[in-house]
């Protein structure tokens, strides 16, 4: 027994010997690392650092209808960056100083875009978003004196020469801090670039394209350490949007419209793709590229024309005679009284204590039936026929049918919905009963009724379709990058069918073509390169002598829908008054039908586009 505790206590005795002998080992070993070798690891580990770098996915390109015009593109931009915890206290204002003369921006803009707080932050601030190679060079080359401060190579969205396109390409900006919250989750970085309006913020999804990703060892003064491997995941560009634009379209449009406020719509209706929108003025996108964008946005805010808004379908205005194509509609279909029926026009009409007077004719056009009614735009007529015989119902009826008082859904950002007033809504708006005063003011479109261009140009679609309304779009396809692959083609989408007649849409276009054979647009819509079918429009605005002009039309009048085109043109009261919508949408369709550019088809059909002396008859 003696024998065995002495074996158990020498064994023990060894144990602790080896764990000693091993605690002592670590302790020398630590004590190597942590004080005799230290200086030699702190140095490695200042040596080699890891960064990641992203790499910027370039934007989504667009292109016009034919796919092969660049509209927005992109180009490769340096950008300067800062990270606030690598600069020493100490040299904060110093940096900021070299900076500011390196770049030319004053110091206290430098400033600013280091918020209180962010002086011990790891996130990078960008202080430039398009400066200069030299630029770059130059921190290169001292990047002593510049501690936390980087640059990078990002695509800049570039816009060509694309004038009245600005209204519907829109324009990119850096994300705010209320975007950056919503899209946080969706890949976003606090210095992303996002659309702000236009197809660049519809089609945001599809543009921004997949960022990369390059993880590289650098040393203290970041350079790489070509030893270690880099790991790298390729940026992924966005989609290429083919939009519905025809170019010569939009040319022609813009320059028969010329330097007048207003808009021009053209209008495929058998599929709602809109082959032109114009909206004058405009801007030019490219403004928003550079470091003082917010600069060149305020000027463009407070322009008193408002070029930042495309009058086409973010205005709304009364759509004065070419409403009396709805009423007419309804009076063909619910025919509460024989088309062929008179109403005498004495070129006044006295009711409710006041004069109404027929501003197309005075001392009037005598007895008039429809079909002459809507040819010479007779406004006693349909005051007469809206208040006795349709009434505020059925009108309001036929209207909302027509797609008045809602949005079109147009893949467009900020519609305007118009408005369609009735009893109800004159109730609660003003406190006041609906009279048969505002029945008659209606029945012309005029009074509280409110439409845009885009929602005229889809009445006048409807009509062409015997009922059948497609909703509007400027994107025609979404195609990859670099293949070329379809990724989504905007097939038609019916928006509305109405159970109006054929036949009353039948009557109601050959009484559309009076309008242009024998009625008030016989004189400015003279092309005989096609038949042109339409309604033209003056609504009296504000002090006498200011009138919006309209002309709402289609063409060829004896064609199949998937044939023809709708042109709506619009020119608001500000401009001196020429009745120029007509004369306008003359010189388009003269363009179009005979190949002819804008300027000679102006020429052909004797329309002088310069200056604003062509005065033309109301209406």
């Amino acid at each position: 027994m003696a024998v065995l505790r002495k074996k158990i206590t020498t064994r023990i005795r060894v144990l602790r010997t080896i764990v000693v002998g091993i605690v002592v080992a670590y302790a020398v070993n630590l004590f190597s690392l942590q004080i005799l070798r230290r200086e030699v690891f702190v140095s490695e580990a200042e040596r080699i650092s890891m960064q990641s770098i992203r790499i910027r996915a370039p934007r989504g390109e667009i292109y016009d209808r034919t796919g092969q015009t660049l509209l927005a593109g992109n180009r490769d931009a340096y950008s300067v960056q800062i990270t606030p915890s690598e600069i020493p206290p100490a040299q904060r204002d110093e940096v900021l100083e070299k900076l500011s003369n390196l770049l030319g921006i004053p110091k206290e803009d430098l400033a600013r875009k280091m918020p209180a707080g962010t002086a011990g932050g790891y996130g990078k601030i960008t202080l430039a978003s398009n400066t200069t190679f030299q630029v770059i060079a130059t921190i290169a080359s001292r990047v002593e004196e510049f501690p936390g401060v980087s640059w990078t190579v990002r695509p800049l969205r570039v816009y060509g020469d694309v004038g009245s396109l600005a209204g519907i390409l829109g324009y990119v900006g850096t994300i705010t801090r209320d975007e950056y919250k919503l899209l946080y989750n969706k890949g976003y970085a606090s210095d992303d670039i996002t659309g702000k309006t236009g197809v660049e913020l519809t089609y945001e999804e599809y543009l921004k394209g997949k960022d990369g990703w390059i993880a590289k060892a650098v040393d203290v003064k970041g350079r790489d350490i070509k030893s270690i491997e880099q790991k790298m995941t390729p940026a992924e560009p966005g989609r290429k949007l083919v939009l519905s634009i025809d170019l010569a379209i939009q040319k022609a449009a813009e320059v028969a419209l010329g330097k007048r406020t207003g808009s021009v719509v053209v209008l495929k209706p058998s599929t709602g793709e809109i082959l032109a929108m114009v909206s004058y003025p405009w801007y030019d996108p490219n403004l928003f590229l550079s470091d003082n964008a917010g600069t060149e946005y305020m000027k463009l805010l407070q322009d008193p024309q408002n070029p930042l808004l495309n009058r086409a379908y973010q205005s709304s205005y009364p759509p004065a005679s070419t409403f009396k194509t709805v009423l007419t509609a309804a009076l063909l279909e619910e025919k509460p009284i024989s088309p062929d029926r008179t109403v005498y026009c004495a070129g006044e009409l006295d009711y409710g204590g006041r004069t109404w007077s027929c501003h197309i004719k005075r001392p009037g056009h005598g007895p008039v039936n429809l079909p002459e009614a809507l040819a010479q735009s007779c406004d006693i007529y349909y005051w007469t026929v809206g208040r006795d015989f349709l009434g505020i119902e059925n009108i309001v009826s036929y209207t909302r049918d027509f797609g008045y008082g809602k949005a079109t859904g147009i893949d467009l950002p900020s519609e305007n919905a118009g408005l369609v007033p009735t009893p109800s809504w004159k109730e609660r708006t003003f406190n006041e009963p609906w009279t048969p005063g505002d029945t008659m003011n209606l029945s012309i479109g005029q009074g509280y009724m409110l439409a845009t261009p885009l929602q005229v140009a889809n009445m006048m679609a409807m009509i062409v379709n015997d009922g059948v309304l497609y909703k509007p779009h400027v994107v025609k396809e979404i195609r990859d990058p670099q293949t070329g692959s379809l990724v989504r083609e905007i097939t038609p989408e019916v928006l509305h069918k109405s159970s109006i007649s054929r036949t009353t849409f039948a009557t109601l276009r050959s009484y559309l073509r009076g309008v242009i054979v024998h009625g008030t647009a016989r004189v400015p819509v003279n092309t005989k390169a096609v038949q042109v079918a339409g309604k033209t429009g003056t609504a009296e605005v504000g002090l006498k002598n200011r009138w919006h002009s309209w002309f709402a039309s289609y063409g060829p009048y004896d064609a199949r829908p998937e044939d023809q085109i709708v042109v709506v043109t619009m020119i608001e009261a500000s401009n001196p008054w020429e009745w120029w919508a007509p004369y306008s949408a003359n010189v388009i369709y003269q363009s179009i039908f005979s190949g002819q550019d804008p300027r000679t088809a102006a020429a052909t059909v004797g329309v002088k586009l310069e200056g604003s002396g062509l005065a033309g008859r109301r209406e």
